[in-house]
């Protein structure tokens, strides 16, 4: 199937080319058979380059970011990976422009850095800028919405850059989840200016509190579920006594039930067991059905 397009995209500088490439070793969970067409591309160019090509071949891929928000089968994806690696980062006075797959970690410290307040609740958050906006990611009472200016995309009819109001932002949402073949390029923040020495304090009270209260010793795809409205998802499933539930090597984190963690050898297929479970109990309990947040990546995309 990949055959006729292998040696186009060989062409394409700063892509990297790899057939039957663990996912395991792309995802925070540390779960997930092999893809067997992997692209990893390295700047901006070779990313819509590759892009375009695949899309004009009819094929289209699975767009990768950090893979901190995804769970893929045990027996892999029998189709192409497009994993974004153009990481570029720079600032304009209160302004900072970085490329999809920058970690918005790294953006949060550069604001920092630069004594430019209002992402400091992204210092721990282990994604990707293009994942986070199409997310919509947030913590602490911060999201991306309130620093976002515009992003830029590719889909099969171009390349186009909007501005926040047309992301139609919500509670984990964006218009990048509901257009599966927009692919985020690059996003712009804007920042008010602050005191550096109290962005860095806040960040360390936030990374503390993370600490002190998420899992963060073993690997796993962050929060599960989202939060449905009025209470916690985390709260809910501890008090339904699952704190500490495993399926195989997947766990209700002891630490916070909202995590479900890896505790060694956990399969995809022990991580959906667990979410159906915990699912099924929450309901029959307290009557609240919990939306998982993760994406699950089929054999066959």
């Amino acid at each position: 199937m990949f055959e006729h397009i292998l040696s186009e995209l060989k062409n394409i500088p700063d892509l990297r080319i790899l057939e039957n490439e663990p996912m395991s070793h792309h995802t925070t969970f540390k779960i997930g058979g092999p893809a067997r067409l992997f692209l990893d591309a390295h700047s901006t160019d070779a990313l819509s380059s590759a892009y375009s090509l695949l899309c004009d071949s009819g094929v289209s891929p699975l767009i990768l970011g950090n893979g901190s928000n995804l769970l893929v089968s045990d027996s892999g994806f029998d189709g192409t990976v497009l994993k974004v690696s153009c990481n570029k980062i720079t600032v304009c006075e209160n302004r900072i422009f970085a490329e999809a797959g920058a970690l918005l970690s790294s953006v949060a410290s550069l604001a920092q850095k630069s004594a430019l307040s209002g992402l400091e609740f992204a210092h721990g958050i282990p994604g990707s800028v293009g994942g986070a906006v199409v997310m919509n990611a947030g913590a602490y009472g911060g999201e991306i919405s309130d620093v976002l200016i515009c992003s830029t995309y590719i889909s099969k009819d171009g390349i186009f850059r909007i501005c926040n109001k047309e992301h139609n932002f919500g509670y984990r949402n964006s218009i990048y989840k509901h257009n599966s073949d927009f692919t985020v390029l690059s996003a712009e923040f804007e920042f008010s200016c602050g005191d550096a020495e109290k962005i860095a304090e806040t960040m360390r009270e936030l990374a503390e509190k993370r600490r002190s209260k998420q899992p963060l010793e073993y690997p796993s795809a962050g929060s599960v579920f989202k939060r449905p409205e009025g209470c916690f998802a985390g709260a809910l499933i501890e008090q339904c006594g699952l704190k500490g539930f495993s399926i195989g090597g997947a766990e209700v984190s002891e630490k916070h039930a909202g995590f479900i963690v890896n505790r060694g050898g956990a399969t995809a297929c022990d991580v959906r067991s667990l979410i159906e479970h915990i699912q099924n109990v929450v309901l029959k309990e307290t009557g609240i059905s919990l939306e998982c947040e993760i994406c699950f990546v089929q054999k066959e995309g």
